[in-house]
């Protein structure tokens, strides 16, 4: 066994044991690439360990999902097929496991017609809306883990071979995860006791307003006053532990919808629908977008934020210190399951149910009434940098330091 065979392994039992944590009987669907089907195979052998009862695999190949862009019908990116919407909520309703294993082409999409990508970008989340809405109550345990592949790693190290790329990006992500300390899963319990402990300060606090302040942003975002602040792990419905994102270094909240005013500039490329969209700004009034700016992806930018009245709203505001291992690690991986890692980040779209007082058990009605967002689109974007501040304003208006110079003030 080769040394990248055994990292593998353990990799894969990590996201069995601290991702979706599998409990005996338990079901599992997994998403990847054919590409990256060793590990797939790996992750499913070791959840069978586990006490799996079934592991379904969903195959996804980039190849044939370009040539589909290019060559298919327009009117198959206005429907998404009901057999796979029945697939997932069937699987939510036996309480399955759900694991993402993402290995993205940033330009895969590059030079497709845009409004095909919006299209099916919308349908797929008309089609999901139940799915989307179960996972974001934590009805089920999921997680997202990544996987180094060709086309990803050279748009992260152009500088280097394609085998060279692959081999460092691996590198990479087996440092976000701390797979390559003594002990993976202590370093995950430690990791994850430290970001609670931030929400522990946070929910004390029960700030009314967040301030923003940085080159490029001047913003405000209020929150909901049931609002709660969570990070690392979270627990499903049968109060299993799961932890969602690997890696992760954030603490979220949900904004209140219609409380955000001001300007904020991104601080990082946003890969999103096989593009790059880069150097944009959002205004907001009353929490809706009111203006869209980009020097790159303008148009694709602008199909996202008019997917549904929803996506016109925030859904979530992270915080991420400068500090943070991926931010000091200055790799840029074109991917927001890491770049979001490195910074303070924001999300058009829905708001999790989660993150407000009760929420797991209130219906999209009652979630409305407490202020949370709703959209059939969840995207993050990257704000923080290191001159950034943010203050938490108290009811009293009371301003009390968050952040300073990109970086924990509390």
């Amino acid at each position: 066994m080769t040394t990248l065979e055994a990292k593998l392994g353990r990799y894969a039992e990590l996201i069995v044991k601290v991702g979706v944590n599998i409990q005996p009987g338990q079901e599992v669907f997994i998403t990847g690439s054919i590409h990256m089907a060793s590990l797939v195979r790996m992750v499913a052998g070791k959840a069978y360990e586990a006490g799996a009862s079934n592991v379904h695999v969903d195959w996804t190949d980039e190849a044939l999902s370009r040539m589909k862009y290019e060559k298919a019908a327009d009117e198959v990116f206005t429907r998404f097929p009901e057999f796979e919407t029945m697939k997932r909520n069937d699987f939510v309703a036996r309480g399955a496991a759900f694991i993402s294993i993402v290995s993205p082409n940033p330009d895969l999409l590059k030079g497709i017609d845009s409004k095909r990508i919006g299209n099916f970008q919308k349908a797929s989340g008309q089609g999901l809306a139940e799915f989307r809405r179960a996972v974001q109550a934590d009805k089920v345990s999921w997680t997202i883990a990544a996987a180094s592949t060709e086309d990803w790693a050279v748009k992260v190290f152009p500088k280097l071979t394609a085998e060279e790329a692959v081999e460092q990006l691996w590198e990479a992500i087996f440092t976000s995860v701390r797979l390559n300390a003594a002990d993976p899963v202590k370093a995950w319990e430690e990791h994850n006791a430290l970001l609670h402990s931030k929400c522990d300060i946070l929910n004390g606090r029960r700030f009314q307003k967040l301030q923003y302040r940085a080159p490029g942003t001047d913003l405000t975002i209020e929150l909901p006053e049931k609002h709660i602040w969570v990070g690392a792990s979270s627990t499903n419905t049968n109060n299993v532990p799961f932890m969602a994102n690997m890696p992760t270094e954030e603490v979220f909240t949900v904004p209140l919808k219609t409380g955000t005013n001001g300007y904020v500039s991104s601080t990082k490329p946003l890969s999103y629908a096989g593009n790059i969209i880069d150097g944009f700004k959002l205004t907001f009034e009353d929490g809706r977008i009111i203006k869209v700016e980009a020097e790159q992806g303008q148009e694709i930018l602008q199909q996202l934020v008019d997917s549904d009245e929803g996506s016109h709203y925030l859904g979530e505001v992270a915080l991420v210190p400068h500090e943070s291992p991926i931010s000091q690690s200055n790799v840029l991986f074109y991917n927001t399951l890491f770049d979001e890692n490195a910074s303070n980040h924001l999300a058009i779209g829905s708001g999790y149910a989660f993150n407000v007082e009760g929420g797991k058990e209130m219906t999209p009605e009652e979630l409305a009434s407490c202020g949370v967002n709703s959209s059939i689109m969840h995207v993050d974007f990257m704000i923080g940098s290191a001159q950034m501040d943010i203050d938490g304003v108290l009811a009293d208006g009371t301003v009390e330091p968050i952040f300073r110079k990109g970086n924990w003030a509390i």
